[in-house]
């Protein structure tokens, strides 16, 4: 008897009681994601933590595992992108195709030909579309291992993942792809017959690659906060980088001459110094916190 007017009771208080638990969601989740923002990581050295992984390699297992959750939860997000960008992949072609004279002047050889470049345009613009998400599923896994403040300025700071990567592709577009596409078509005074497939191939590399390099002042600016990177280094070791720089120029750029590599290689050396530059103030800002924090101790 007792189990019947249990169940009863349930039964009859399911919808206060669901009611309740919706009206108070908002406030478990703030209290939640407070929580999560400034809970202090554990303190540990890193040859501890070797000896630690080693004697008890199932924790490695459990971060592993972390870390294929967040990548399934990537490529899903990155489906859901590219679904959404079917309906626009269309108008992004056309836009693609305007340095060149308009989707008129490509041809297509083969009946897969257009698909193939369809899909390719959808997933370099899911990949853009998606990078903020990208960038968060990466926050929430490093997260743990942070401290509070750098959590919350390593969070506020993925919103600007888009804003760098949209501002590469815009200088492609504009700065980079007509001087190359002039130079390719007039070399040698040879007809090109531009098809589909390879045009859309090279100018969404170009693009993504570019857009990609733009979020190396981001990073560098990100990491000096969080501790990882120190401005003297990457300031002593700038003629290497010029050098690594070239090598990626050559590798980016779609023709062989001085002139187009040169486009790409000035604002990749400049996004160098500008980022040693943001790692500075970040080293700066980083100091000044921990003097307040000693000081307040």
């Amino acid at each position: 008897m007792r189990k019947f007017f249990r169940a009863f009771w349930r039964v009859v208080t399911f919808p206060f009681r669901a009611l309740w638990w919706l009206i108070t969601l908002p406030v478990r989740a703030v209290r939640k994601i407070s929580r999560f923002l400034t809970s202090e990581p554990e303190e540990q050295p890193i040859t501890d933590v070797l000896v630690d992984t080693v004697q008890r390699p199932a924790n490695l297992i459990e971060h592993i595992d972390a870390l294929r959750r967040h990548l399934t939860r990537m490529l899903i997000g990155l489906v859901i992108c590219i679904a959404v960008l079917f309906f626009f992949t269309q108008d992004i072609i056309n836009i693609l195709a305007l340095p060149i004279g308009g989707l008129k002047v490509l041809k297509a050889i083969s009946p897969t030909e257009t698909i193939g470049a369809w899909m390719n345009v959808a997933i370099f613009g899911a990949i853009a579309l998606c990078s903020p998400y990208i960038a968060f599923e990466l926050w929430l896994f490093a997260a743990p291992g942070l401290k509070p403040k750098e959590r919350i300025i390593s969070l506020l700071s993925i919103p600007l993942v888009l804003i760098f990567f949209l501002s590469g592709i815009a200088f492609a577009y504009f700065m980079l792809l007509p001087p190359a596409l002039k130079f390719l078509f007039h070399f040698m005074n040879v007809e090109v017959i531009p098809t589909i497939k390879t045009y859309i191939s090279f100018v969404t590399g170009i693009l993504f690659w570019i857009g990609a390099v733009f979020e190396f002042p981001l990073v560098i600016f990100v990491l000096t906060l969080i501790g990882i990177v120190k401005p003297q280094p990457l300031l002593k070791q700038w003629r290497i980088a010029v050098v690594i720089i070239a090598i990626i120029a050559a590798a980016i750029t779609p023709t062989t001459d001085p002139i187009n590599m040169s486009l790409v290689m000035g604002p990749m050396i400049g996004l160098y110094f500008i980022s040693i530059g943001l790692s500075y103030l970040a080293a700066l800002s980083r100091k000044k916190r921990a003097m307040q924090e000693q000081e307040s101790d």
